[in-house]
């Protein structure tokens, strides 16, 4: 039974029409080169980040669902803190709603579900809809940052680093009418070549046998 619903989930990823590029992602933040190349350490407004490739998995509509894990790298001596970007994308590629939460060393801030269609990302079409739940994303998880009163810069910028990694993450969605490979074309069977007609292996062979007479020739 899991097996069946594993072949369904991979039959209907690959016809959904939409895809994440997990490669150009990566590339955006400078390479899958940390962690097994597992992961992409950059800097960003002077702090240090890590982001590992996405899970990425089916929706019962067509659409993906990635999930994304992001670090704020705190260096040896304190521990990291976690961050976790959430995105829904439609069959079409367009977003329909994100969301993120922080983990900062046992206190979790978590952000609204921001929505293209609801109260909070507006009724805006297209690349507008994308950009709009960004910048809500973000505004909604810096104001409740800011009741922690939080002072380190790099937990400060934890907001931004997710809106950061939501833009390149939309930049990296991929949409097609069908992404299932095609069926090879049958090949059709070649008449055999007709060579020359061999004689019949039965066939009685001519033995001619030397003679040693000779025939005197008369004059």
């Amino acid at each position: 039974m899991i097996r069946i619903v594993l072949v369904l989930s991979l039959v209907s990823t690959l016809h959904a029409g939409v895809s994440l590029d997990i490669e150009a992602f990566g590339k955006s933040l400078g390479g899958w080169q940390a962690k097994g190349k597992e992961a992409c350490d950059y800097d960003l407004s002077g702090s240090q980040y890590r982001t590992f490739k996405p899970e990425i998995t089916p929706t019962p509509d067509g659409g993906i669902f990635a999930s994304v894990r992001i670090d704020n790298r705190r260096g040896w001596l304190a521990s990291d803190d976690h961050a976790v970007l959430e995105v829904t994308i439609d069959k079409k590629g367009s977003i329909v709603s994100a969301q993120s939460n922080l983990a900062l060393q046992g206190r979790t801030i978590s952000s609204d579900v921001i929505r293209t269609g609801g109260t909070v990302g507006g009724a805006v079409p297209g690349v507008g809809a994308a950009v709009k739940v960004g910048a809500d994303l973000t505004a909604d998880l810096s104001s409740k940052l800011l009741r922690e009163k939080v002072v380190e810069p790099g937990r400060v910028n934890f907001p931004a680093a997710v809106r950061h990694n939501y833009n390149l993450l939309f930049q990296a969605i991929r949409t097609g009418p069908d992404l299932a490979p095609q069926p090879a074309e049958a090949k059709k069977e070649e008449e055999p070549v007709q060579g020359p007609v061999k004689p019949a292996t039965g066939a009685a062979k001519l033995d001619v046998k030397p003679t040693n007479e000779t025939q005197e020739i008369k004059k």
